[in-house]
């Protein structure tokens, strides 16, 4: 492991399939609060990884994500987020953004779905088996399914999804050099400034939708229109991106370790606990996410964090804490173990999870029910697949 003036350095290196990443592993076992240096902006920071010392780090209101403005040392070359994003804002204005849009992730509101999700789903199942021999899961199921959940919950037509997932594929994808970062810049502005037509829209004719719920927390002053920017492209993208990459690897596993596919097939009733279990094992970032700062000295698992100094959780460690869960590398779909932490914790945890669970559900469920979606029963992964290129993943 590579080291500089006592900071480890995190070279976030490709990994096959869904490898459980080195570093994360020796990092939870040997260094769980440890200084790191990451491949891009100056500097170092502190990596926290452990089950208890993550959810300590999110909820502490002493580590801040207000991090704009300062030179930080990160995963790409750009940041992700627009800069009134609410992934830099700490309660209570974090609250208040959050407000205008939670009550459109409820149960009640998720319910509502659900007959949507059936029928899209066995549409697009449809199409799949029409394609025929070496046909695309992924490009003709699990991307236009997550496009078309998330679109239709913000109010995006349909003939303007494909710039989204095309933006979400360019901002959303690592930068390693200034002309990688340039694209996701201008990514992020024309994503920020179609959201601004589709609000102009809303205002003048309001709909059942996201985006006219947000328009009328403008017009009462709830919210300004650079946050109802910064939440439209933040919920519409990652949407998208996070529910396409986390189901296609669910069903990577699924096909590589066929005794849990037989599993479900045998006994649907564990679909369920099997989406719970696949998105606490499955690795749903690669690398680690939004940096916070200390505002004060404290003291993490015994080690002194001073204020002013920038740190980075990975709940991708986390669940895998083998002081949290039995046997962490293994896939239970029956695990008692406390929940896992990949919709995050604490105040930034997901806005929409109950979304993201219905989506992999529905997939998951399609997958093991042979008179809606015979042809997924055909399909196998590439000999190539890696997580960041699920895009390509599994064929018929």
């Amino acid at each position: 492991m590579s080291q500089t003036d006592g900071a480890r350095i995190y070279d976030v290196r490709d990994l096959p399939g869904l490898d459980f990443d080195p570093f994360l592993q020796e990092s939870l076992s040997d260094a769980p609060v440890s200084r790191i240096r990451l491949p891009h902006g100056k500097g170092d920071c502190w990596l926290v990884t452990r089950h208890k010392d993550v959810k300590f780090v999110t909820s502490d209101p002493r580590f801040s994500r207000n991090v704009l403005g300062r030179s930080v040392p990160k995963m790409t070359k750009h940041f992700i987020p627009l800069d009134r994003a609410v992934s830099f804002v700490d309660p209570p204005d974090h609250a208040r953004v959050r407000s205008v849009v939670s009550s459109s992730f409820t149960q009640r509101s998720v319910d509502r779905l659900r007959l949507r999700a059936r029928l899209l789903m066995d549409e697009l199942c449809i199409g799949l088996e029409a394609a025929g021999p070496s046909a695309d899961l992924v490009h003709h199921v699990i991307s236009p399914f997550a496009l078309a959940m998330i679109s239709e919950v913000i109010g995006i037509p349909s003939t303007d999804r494909l710039r989204i997932r095309d933006w979400a594929q360019t901002v959303l994808t690592r930068a390693s050099d200034d002309a990688q970062a340039l694209r996701a810049e201008e990514a992020k502005q024309a994503s920020r400034d179609y959201f601004r037509q589709l609000a102009s829209q809303r205002h003048a004719e309001p709909r059942q939708d996201v985006m006219s719920t947000m328009v009328a927390a403008v017009s009462a002053g709830r919210i300004d229109e650079e946050e109802l920017l910064a939440l439209a492209t933040l919920m519409s993208l990652n949407g998208w991106h996070a529910v396409c990459n986390n189901t296609t690897n669910m069903m990577y596993v699924l096909l590589t370790q066929r005794h849990l596919m037989e599993r479900l097939q045998r006994e649907p009733r564990l679909t369920l606990s099997a989406v719970d279990e696949l998105l606490r094992w499955v690795p749903h970032k690669h690398g680690v996410g939004q940096p916070r700062i200390a505002t004060d000295d404290v003291v993490v698992s015994g080690v002194l964090i001073r204020e002013g100094e920038l740190v980075y959780v990975s709940y991708v460690a986390a669940n895998w804490d083998e002081r949290v869960y039995s046997d962490p590398s293994t896939i239970d779909f029956e695990r008692k173990d406390p929940p896992h932490m990949a919709f995050g914790h604490g105040p930034h945890a997901c806005v929409g999870p109950l979304p993201t669970f219905l989506e992999n559900r529905r997939i998951e469920s399609s997958s093991i029910r042979p008179v809606a979606a015979p042809a997924v029963h055909g399909i196998r992964p590439t000999s190539t697949y890696r997580e960041k290129d699920q895009k390509f993943g599994l064929l018929q």
